[in-house]
Order: C-alpha cells, then structure tokens, then sequence
C-alpha cells in the first residue's frame, strides 16, 4: 500500500480522524430507474497531517463525479439568502464597492449570493462547476461560468481584465482537491488590494458538537484556522480579519489579503481563535485521534429511539435530504424499516430517492398528509426555520427529533 501524503505539504499522514466506512456520495441521488442497480460506495476515511494540521480524507473522489451535476441549491434555505443578504450589504460598505468594482464567486451556486450585488449595480462573476447550477444562475441575471476554479481559470479571468476587487468563496474551501492550484489561483485573481472572503465550517465546532455527520466525501478538508492560515501563507495571503458565525453548526468567515498589501497585524477576532484552537490542543495529534470515539454512542441512540418508535407502533419521517442527513442515516444503518421517507422543499431532489438508505423524497406537504408521530431533522444547521415551517405537527400530537449532538426529542 503506498504512503498517504498530505495534499498541502506532502507530509507523511500517521493520524487517522475518523473512518466512517464505506458509504455512497452523500449528493449523490437516486432515481427509480438506479433503484434496480447497485449503488457505487466509496470508503470514508479522515486523517490529519502532523505537519500543517490540515484534517483531510483519505480517499478522493473524482470531483468531476461530484460537482459536475449536482443537486444543492443555496436558493432553497430563505434564512441561507438573508444570511447571503446581510454579507453583501456589509462589504459593500466596508470595502467601498460601486459600480468601478469587480466581484468574483467561486462556486457561486445558483446566483443567491451575487444577485444582491447585480441589483446594487456592481459588476459580479460567478465561477460554478455544475453547468445544472449555472443555468439557474443565469436565468436570474447573475453572469456565470461553468467551469472547475483553480489557477489556469484564475489566470484566463486576469487576462479578460477580472481581476477582482473582493473574491468570494463560501463553503468551498473544503471541496477543492487540489487545495495548492484552489488557493493558489485565489491569490493570482484578487487585484494587488484585493480581499478574498471565505467562509467554511469550524473545525473546532465539529469537534465540540460532534458533527460526524457534516463529513462526507465531498468535503475533503475539515478546516482549522491554524490550517487555513498555513495554507494561505504558503501563497502569499495572509488573514487580517474573521467573523465567527452560527452557520453550518458554526463556520469561519476570514478575510484575507496578499501579504504584501497588509499594513497591519490581524484583528483581535484573529487572535481570538487563535487562541481558542491553541487552548483545545489543536497543534498535537490527541484532539484528533480522540474523535471516533464520539460517534458510536450518537448512533446508538438514534437507533434505540427508532426501533422503540416501531415496536410501539409510531411513524417517523425525515425532513430534509441533506448531504448531512445521508452520512448519518448510513453510517448508522438507518433505511425504510425505520424511517418512512423524507421531504424537501429543493425540486431538484424531490421525486428521487436519498443514496444508500433509499428513503424516496417526496414534497413538504406529505408530513401534513400522513402525519407522522415525529419528523427527524437532518439539516440540524437551520433548525429553526424547519420548526417554524412545520409548527403544524403539534396539531396532531407530532414530535421533533434530532439525533446529534445527541437525541433530543421536542415539540
């Protein structure tokens, strides 16, 4: 077997994270038709690097297997939107963008970010792998490219005259396999004063939440900022501010610079988390070999609930097919025996079946129609937007669950 190396700096990796074992592309869906075939599975594996912290998986996947038709909106979550919203407003004026501006997203979905921009008159590109996603963007106004960023992308918009005055990249830090030609081709599109904005879930929050199930195989990396930054120097950029934010259980949102353009140290939010991530022993192997351990007694007790639900003669259904969702229902073994089926309210997913426990998606309005004695919510991350649109269920005694970071049941 040949040596695991780490994708940033090559370091031998000795650490295993976690291992999850073997499940399918958590956004991978399944139509009728694939329902008769047998489903590819890949190994889910995490390790860490010793040498630059980078928590990564063990195996890739081709991302062109991945992104190149893909079935996430952002569009789909309104409190996502207004989250988008709010970014837009606030580096408008923080960073005085008009109408002379340059603005650049990658993996820019389906425009929900970059429409805020377009109405106030700022110029805006989207960079999008899955040409699906890109239509979507483009019938709202919302200039895109369908096309997989790195450094020759990078250089061709340069060449164009798109240089960027901010750089956006949210949630996608994590996605890219090759984090050297990713980062590397941020530094070459932001213009010399330029600002990269990235946000990302905090690998601090997954580890004291323990989130196992936001792992999957299209997150190749679980970032720290003491990653983030290593990785980021090595191509001239440097951190100077960040946000802490309730998103995806908690995430990062870092503005950097080249390191030539900054003029001052890092803000004390910087320093702040420094401090935190130093004070949880992110710089020794323990923090991370200690994880696995979580996980076990998390499936336990879902799958003690679910089985006395059934043996008691109750109904559960699962709302939201998240990619989240599917990491646990699979890692825990959990398929129609025990959940019924789940709802979403993104079209693209409705009529079609979640990989690996094949509960078949149907639309929002089915849990009002059966009425399920309670409803799981896998997208934990907008927990209160699914209450308050399924505020109904008490109507007829019905319960919410959520399963990490352990069961609660309420409603």
């Amino acid at each position: 077997m040949s040596e695991r190396r780490c994708r940033f700096c090559d370091a031998v990796l000795q650490h295993d994270f976690i291992d999850l074992g073997t499940t399918p592309l958590a956004n991978s869906f399944l139509s009728a038709e694939q329902l008769k075939q047998p489903e590819p599975t890949y190994p889910l594996q995490v390790t860490v690097c010793d040498r630059c912290w980078l928590v990564q998986t063990d195996v890739a996947v081709s991302p062109q297997e991945i992104f190149s038709d893909y079935a996430y909106l952002s569009s789909v979550s309104e409190s996502w939107v207004e989250h988008a919203r709010r970014f837009t407003n606030a580096t408008r004026e923080r960073f005085g963008l008009d109408a002379s501006s340059q603005v650049i997203e990658v993996a820019s979905n389906d425009g929900y970010l970059l429409k805020h921009f377009v109405a106030a008159g700022i110029p805006v590109l989207g960079v999008e792998p899955a040409e699906n996603v890109a239509r979507i963007a483009r019938a709202i106004g919302v200039p895109t490219e369908a096309s997989f960023f790195g450094c020759d992308v990078a250089d061709d918009l340069v060449a164009r005259g798109l240089a960027a005055d901010l750089v956006i990249g949210n949630n996608v830090l994590a996605h890219a396999p090759d984090v050297n030609d990713f980062v590397g081709g941020l530094a070459r599109l932001i213009k010399p004063e330029g600002v990269l904005s990235m946000e990302f879930p905090h690998l601090l929050r997954l580890i004291k939440g323990a989130q196992f199930d936001t792992i999957y195989h299209e997150h190749f990396y679980y970032l720290s900022l003491l990653a983030v930054e290593n990785i980021f120097a090595a191509h001239g950029l440097a951190v100077f501010d960040l946000e802490e934010l309730p998103t995806h259980g908690g995430s990062l949102r870092v503005f950097a610079r080249r390191t030539a353009a900054m003029r001052d140290g890092a803000t004390p939010a910087v320093e702040q988390v420094r401090r935190d991530e130093a004070a949880a022993g992110f710089d020794k192997v323990d923090v991370y070999t200690g994880f696995q351990s979580r996980v076990a007694p998390i499936c336990e007790g879902l799958l003690a609930f679910l089985e006395q639900a059934k043996a008691e003669g109750k109904t559960v259904a699962a709302y939201g097919a998240a990619a989240k969702g599917n990491t646990l229902l699979n890692v825990c073994g959990i398929t129609t025996d025990l959940v019924e089926y789940a709802v979403d309210a993104n079209t693209a997913k409705q009529g079609r079946f979640m990989p690996g426990s094949r509960l078949p998606i149907l639309l929002p309005e089915r849990i009002f129609e059966t009425r399920p004695d309670y409803v799981l919510i896998l997208p934990w991350n907008i927990l209160d937007e699914v209450v308050a649109i399924n505020r109904g269920i008490a109507e007829w005694g019905g319960r919410f669950v959520v399963a990490v970071p352990e069961l609660t049941v309420f409603g």
